[in-house]
């Protein structure tokens, strides 16, 4: 019997109940990042929310106490945590922890190696947080270029779940065609991780800038203008781990021009990211700590 290929429509269907299976992100994660929304929001605020969740209390209280801060002196109070962190630090803590909770286990994970997944993804959120400050983005909104580049794969997910032996053909495609992964995507399912990666966003309701981040990665002048900065550091973060080759989401090197675009929409020069790899890999082993993420064969 010869198998029918799934048509663009049945395979948006397949992804759509996938996602829809997804755990949702809990109440206190959604109140926290709505709290982080309001200009008006203080660490009393916040405070509030999360002293009622002692799982995202403990976790507050390890990052701020954890050799990514490396204090001489114990923190045991929440709210001084929080002001310590700050606002932006808090939330992204939050979401990222919560993200990892519901996809970032072993079984989400068919045709792409978690360990190199997940490993790119830190190096890509990593070297978007340095890129920030060197384009002297305010210290306060760093985490969030951090928290854009880990999460920026995140369609891939579904993707290799739904559909694993026809995602090894993809890719396969990406690397013997040296074509990123979501042109070989579109060419093999009708729909690539961009799509998907909007999807997930929208059930978790993350902020427009999130979104953005997942659904033009690939395409930066094409997101909204107040956007643009944010996404184009993130997709030169990805190419930068792609170059590396520190760890792997699928996608092969990316194409000169692809790069000299990017560094000169960013107006950065690569000499300045030539000698990073040290401080990168040094920086994927703290990001680990905030993560509350134990992997193997990070490199």
């Amino acid at each position: 019997m010869i198998e029918v290929p799934l048509t663009k429509e049945k395979r948006l269907i397949r992804v759509q109940h996938y996602i829809s299976k997804m755990p949702s992100l809990s109440t206190t994660v959604t109140k926290v990042l709505q709290i982080c929304n309001s200009p008006t929001t203080s660490a009393n605020d916040l405070n509030r929310v999360i002293s009622l969740d002692p799982v995202l209390t403990g976790r507050v209280l390890r990052l701020i106490n954890s050799a990514y801060y490396a204090l001489p002196n114990q923190i045991t109070s929440l709210t001084r945590a929080i002001i310590m962190l700050g606002l932006n630090t808090v939330k992204d803590l939050a979401l990222s922890t919560a993200v990892l909770e519901s996809l970032g286990g072993s079984e989400s994970f068919q045709a792409l190696s978690m360990d190199d997944f997940w490993t790119h993804s830190i190096c890509s959120g990593v070297t978007a947080k340095f890129l920030a400050g060197i384009k002297r983005v305010p210290p306060e909104d760093r985490e969030q270029y951090f928290v854009a580049g880990l999460l920026h794969d995140l369609g891939k997910i579904p993707l290799n779940n739904c559909f694993a032996e026809e995602y090894v053909r993809v890719l396969e495609s990406a690397k013997n065609e040296n074509i990123p992964l979501n042109q070989a995507e579109s060419m093999i399912f009708g729909i690539d991780h961009c799509m998907v990666g909007s999807m997930i966003s929208e059930k978790w309701q993350l902020s427009e800038a999130m979104n953005d981040s997942l659904y033009y990665h690939h395409n930066p002048d094409d997101a909204k203008e107040e956007n643009r900065q944010l996404i184009s550091i993130v997709a030169l973060a990805n190419s930068y781990a792609n170059i590396l080759d520190i760890g792997s989401s699928g996608d092969p090197h990316p194409d000169e021009q692809t790069v000299t675009d990017l560094l000169e929409k960013i107006e950065i020069d690569w000499s300045i990211l030539a000698d990073f790899r040290e401080t990168v890999l040094n920086e994927i082993e703290k990001a680990k700590i905030f993560l509350q993420l134990t992997q193997k064969g990070a490199s």
